[in-house]
């Protein structure tokens, strides 16, 4: 069959992205309020959490009906779904440059509204050399234990593999934990100014 003669597939109608988007609105209003200690914010919060797992269930069930019972994924079809994704990889990798970016920028222009100074006055910062320094250099080995893991299965070595995603996991969760004991220690808090904010986010 030639590229000319494909019959592209096109999506049935479906509710699943409006209703997703829905859900995410309530997600992020009952974030916001449950941060600001509204009532029933963490109620909102929950609900749209749960209900939009129940949506992105939906939502992929529809799509792998539709690849496997229905035959409509083709190799163009996949083809341009690879492709697809490649806008999504990016935006994945753009957020935490942005957010790296709005940290950077405020010590390199301190505005005139927090002073010109950084870190804001009455703002204390922490060592970076203590926990700050195993938290980079973790993740950072993620890329060995998970190439260890990749080259494994490459080679057939099934115990290799195993071996490798725990040491993966065991290392997600010690960075878990320092994570959790920067959190605790921060001299500061995510509503003080824009250091705060740009902190915990980045």
């Amino acid at each position: 069959m030639e590229w000319s003669e494909v019959v592209y597939h096109l999506v049935d109608p479906s509710p699943w992205p409006i209703l997703g988007l829905l859900r995410a609105l309530a997600i992020t209003v009952g974030g916001v309020m449950h941060m600001h200690s509204f009532m029933r914010g963490s109620t909102l919060l929950n609900l749209g959490l749960i209900f939009i797992l129940y949506t992105m269930f939906l939502q992929w069930h529809d799509v792998i009906r539709e690849s496997t019972l229905e035959g409509h994924h083709i190799k163009i079809i996949q083809f341009k779904l690879q492709y697809g994704f490649i806008p999504f990889i990016i935006s994945e990798v753009m957020s935490p440059f942005i957010f790296f970016w709005a940290f950077f920028h405020s010590p390199l222009v301190p505005a005139v509204e927090i002073g010109g100074l950084w870190p804001p006055k009455g703002i204390g910062v922490l060592n970076p050399w203590k926990i700050p320094s195993p938290n980079t250099l973790i993740p950072l080995s993620f890329g060995a234990t998970l190439t260890w893991a990749h080259h494994a299965i490459l080679v057939g070595k099934e115990r290799q593999e195993v071996y490798a995603l725990v040491v993966t996991v065991s290392l997600a969760l010690v960075l878990t934990g320092f994570q959790g004991m920067e959190y605790s220690q921060e001299p500061f808090a995510v509503s003080d100014g824009i250091h705060g904010p740009t902190s915990f986010l980045a």
